[in-house]
């Protein structure tokens, strides 16, 4: 591995179906040591996947809920037939665990659509179904209590939270067992470049001590400890 990890130019940047096929043969632990070394926050802390063996990378179409007003009540939202195939559904409850904006008939249509998954800055229900069919969903927890009349749509397409995370449509989310990340759109080629090195490294060091080197010795030819810190 070269020691300079140096950001891709804009001649070398792949195409963005290409970019984002690229992220999903890494697990999130690279991406997320990527962007320790690029300096970029991006780690959405206790959002977890429904069952372990869910994954998701796809572009963000994000929504941001309020707590519902007084005299006029708006919905939940019907906006599921405006993703993309392959987009991610992104849902910022401002992390409450009291009503659920995510359920059955939402799963059903996303997985029939072909969308890349949903994360959820609060809780899901019915989540038999979403495992039943193989959809991801990842989010802070499940609960039954429904959303509706307690929390309505306030925008979409404007940048969202995930904890202390910010959200952009288009940003690409990857989410694995560990988590997800969040790569912002202006920095996706760079981050994939230094993750597919970091990546490759740890893969090098693992073979070589496979054949019987010492994990010292593997460790600082490929400059393991290196590896994440700011450049």
């Amino acid at each position: 591995m070269s020691d300079a990890l140096v950001p891709a130019t804009q001649a070398s940047r792949p195409t963005s179906g290409a970019l984002v096929d690229a992220f999903k043969r890494l697990p999130t632990a690279a991406i997320s040591d990527a962007m320790d070394r690029l300096g970029i926050p991006g780690q959405a802390l206790g959002i977890t996947p429904l069952d372990v063996r869910f994954r998701l990378v796809g572009r963000a179409f994000t929504i941001r809920y309020r707590p519902v007003g007084e005299v006029e009540k708006g919905t939940v939202g019907d906006y599921i037939d405006d993703v993309a195939p392959g987009d991610i559904v992104v849902l910022d409850n401002a992390g409450r665990v009291d009503c659920t904006v995510w359920g059955d008939i939402l799963t059903a249509v996303a997985h029939r659509r072909g969308l890349g998954g949903t994360v959820i800055n609060g809780v899901c229900r019915d989540i038999t179904r979403a495992i039943d069919l193989g959809y991801p969903i990842f989010s802070r927890g499940r609960w039954m209590r429904t959303g509706k009349d307690r929390v309505e749509v306030e925008s979409m397409g404007q940048p969202v939270s995930l904890g202390d995370v910010q959200v952009r449509q288009g940003d690409i989310l990857c989410g694995d067992a560990d988590g997800i990340v969040v790569v912002p759109r202006s920095r996706e080629a760079e981050v994939l470049q230094t993750a597919q090195a970091i990546e490759e490294a740890e893969q090098a060091i693992e073979a070589e001590t496979a054949k019987g080197t010492r994990l010292d010795d593997a460790r600082t030819k490929h400059r393991y400890h290196a590896l994440q810190t700011r450049g």
